[in-house]
Formats: structure tokens, sequence, C-alpha cells
């Protein structure tokens, strides 16, 4: 089959398609290190076997992160970049740094995100989880998406961030339109695009402030007080540019990439309600479960690469100056890894899913993301008596960060135990 090279980065054609999971698989059987051309974008290679992402993951110094951004560019976009840099691009992030940078600020708040500090939350994750269940009632109808997936990780980073609650809906808006700006539900009213990106950066500036501020007059045991008073390992304290950057990341990929999981979290148990109801008999599988989650529903779709010299990858020769685009949608329905990849299976186990990404910039809150979708699961399994779709799901017109923005669903639910 020929395959389309928008169909991997066309926002349009992700929210009318979802992910292209066809054209993947006759990738990785035919041509797993592809040249893609795609009008009105950057050209770059497309990575979609889970062995070869993992050693082009594994070579940082090789295939940089900072070079040249995590994002494969449209046109629009590189033009917007030839104007300057915006107030958003100034917050330098983790994500977007290369060893040895990466290492010794990645360490700045490593230790709040293990295991660990993470149990501290779990009341917080469990109190969230069971009151926006309670908010629905009994029975009836809502959009899932609105009322329960963006709201649960909201509520838990906000917390967590020092975010009062009248800033959290604006936060919230924000967040969409940074993450989500190509979709016409999303897209922020400006001039440009790049103004809209001045506009975006000033906003959260001005938020970001306000608690870091706080926070260095009244430290309290949050991560809004380790942040705002942080020092990197080498004893000297965080920059400020990078302190704004740390809340910005935390916040805005924390979010949406928790709330697309539940929300494909939802998807799945409604096409597959036997496994909800094997969730409700053997709850001991929650942990799996959260697993398949991640690995179906794949929120972080992809990450770009530059190459830093020549290389080869799978014995494809690139070029020093290419893009690489690792696919970790595709990684996560490799047949040479997992077993039957196109069911969802909550019992899969082991489970070596991308959905947080791998090495060097496996995602940092990947222990709350869990028990964040954990802590919701279990309620649904605990609580639904009866679950239907009640209108067609409507997906995000974004290619990096996918999912849906509606779910309209039927429910009964019983009370909380």
């Amino acid at each position: 089959m020929d395959v389309d090279p928008l169909d991997l980065i066309s926002p349009q054609r992700y929210g009318a398609n979802g992910q292209p999971h066809r054209q993947l698989a006759w990738l990785r059987q035919n041509s797993p290190v592809h040249r893609c051309e795609p009008e009105g974008f950057q050209d770059f290679w497309a990575i979609t076997r889970h062995a070869d992402i993992i050693e082009v993951s594994m070579q940082p110094e090789l295939f940089s992160n900072e070079a040249d951004g995590i994002v494969v560019l449209s046109d629009q976009q590189v033009a917007d970049q030839k104007k300057g840099k915006s107030a958003i691009s100034d917050m330098r992030t983790i994500i977007s740094m290369d060893p040895p940078d990466h290492r010794l600020y990645r360490k700045v708040a490593s230790g709040f995100f293990t295991p660990r500090g993470i149990s501290q939350l779990d009341q917080i994750v469990n109190d969230s989880a069971k009151a926006l269940l309670d908010s629905l009632g009994a029975d009836g109808e809502c959009d899932f998406v609105d009322i329960i997936a963006q709201r649960h990780p909201l509520r838990v980073l906000a917390t967590i961030l020092g975010i009062d609650r009248d800033d959290e809906e604006r936060l919230l808006v924000l967040t969409q339109q940074l993450l989500s700006g190509d979709d016409p539900d999303y897209r922020r009213e400006a001039e440009s695009r790049y103004e809209a990106s001045q506009e975006m950066g000033v906003e959260f500036y001005a938020m970001f402030d306000r608690i870091i501020k706080d926070r260095r007059t009244s430290p309290t045991d949050d991560l809004a007080s380790m942040l705002a008073n942080a020092h990197l390992p080498t004893g000297e304290p965080l920059g400020e540019i990078e302190t704004f950057g740390y809340y910005l990341i935390v916040f805005v990929a924390g979010h949406d990439t928790t709330r697309n999981a539940l929300s494909g979290a939802l998807e799945a148990f409604l096409a597959h309600p036997d496994q909800l109801q094997r969730l409700r008999e053997h709850p001991e599988l929650a942990k799996d479960a959260v697993e398949e989650v991640v690995r179906w529903s794949t929120p972080v779709n992809y990450m770009k690469r530059t190459a830093m010299a020549d290389a080869t990858v799978a014995g494809q020769p690139v070029k020093e100056g290419d893009f690489l685009m690792l696919l970790y949608a595709s990684g996560n329905r490799d047949e040479a890894v997992f077993d039957r990849p196109h069911d969802f299976d909550i019992g899969r186990h082991p489970n070596r899913h991308l959905g947080f990404g791998w090495a060097e910039h496996y995602c940092l809150g990947a222990h709350l993301a869990r028990a964040s979708t954990q802590a919701l699961i279990t309620q649904l399994a605990e609580r639904v008596i009866e679950l239907e779709p009640a209108g067609p799901a409507v997906r995000t017109e974004s290619n990096l960060i996918v999912g849906t923005k509606k779910l309209p669903v039927r429910y009964k639910l019983r009370p909380a135990a």
C-alpha cells in the first residue's frame, strides 16, 4: 500500500481518523524506517518498530531533543520560529534538554515523583476520583471527557502545584490552546499563531510567577515549594527560565496525557465491557490494567529527534540534520513484541509498552499518571452498573497528544463503598 505521509502528521487526519494503525502496521512490516516528505510540514523519517524506537532513544548524544525540538513543525511554525522566540519557548524544560543538562535538571524533582513520593498523594488522587463520580449522581448522561477525564488530573496537578481553584479553569483553557491549538475548538483567537504563542506565554508566566513568589515567601511541603526553592545537584539555584519551564511541563504535559489516557480507558471499556467486568471481579489486575490502558491509548503519539551526525537505523542511512519521528503508537502495536497487539487485555503481562517513552526521557511523572489512572478505573469498576455510548466520540485535531475531546456516555452507578 502507499502510505500518505499526511496520515502520520496531519492534525486534521488524526481528528477524523484517530491513530493510523493500519498504515503503521504496513510500515512496520515493509518500511520500518520510512522517508516522509509531507506537504506543509518538515520532512522526517518515520520510526515505527519497537526495537528501533528504543535504539534511537538510547543514544541522546547522537539523536538530539535539543537541536530542533521535539515536534515535527508545520511550515507556518517554521516561519513563526524565524520571527524569534516566544515567551513559551523561553521556558526551558527538561523534555527539550540533552545530556548532561537533562540529567542534572531532571534530578531536581525526580525524588518527588518516585513511587514512595507519589504514595503521599494517594489520598488526593483517590478523593478526586471518588468525588468526580459522586458528582454524576446515580444515573444520567454526561460528556466523560469534560466532566471526568480532564477534571481528575486538573484537580490533582493543581493541588501539588499550588494553583488556586479560581485559576484552574483558565489554566485548563491555556493547556488546550497550547497542546491542541490546531483544533478549531481549542484554537486561540489571535492575529497569528506566533501572536497566540506570545499571549499564552505571558499568561502562563503571570500565573506561575504568583505561585513561585508565594512559595519562596511561605514554603509548604508541596511540589510548588520544591521547585520555587530548588537547587541543582551542583549546588546552584534553579534558574528562573528553568523554574518556569518545570511548572509548565509538569502541568501541561501531565494533564493532557492523563486526560487522554482516561478517555482512552473508557473508550476501551465501552468497546470491551468484558474487560471492565474482569477488573470488577479481579481488582488485583488494576496495575496491569493501567499499563494496558497506556499502551492501548498511547496519548503521546510521537517525539522528534534530530540526527547530530550521519548514522544508520535498522540498516537505513540517515544524514546529519535529518529528523526522526519516534512513533510510540506504532511501537505499542508491534507484533514482534506484543502477542495479539490489537486486543485490549487488562491482564497483559509483561507489557513493555512505550507509552511513557524510553531511556533518557522516560516520563518523569509516570508514577503519578499511573496512580491517577488507577484510582479512576478502580472507581469505575467498583461502581458502574450500566455504561453505554450516548453519542459519537469526537477526536482532537492534534498529532502530538492524541485522544478524544468529546465522549458522551449514558450510565448507572452504585454509591461508593
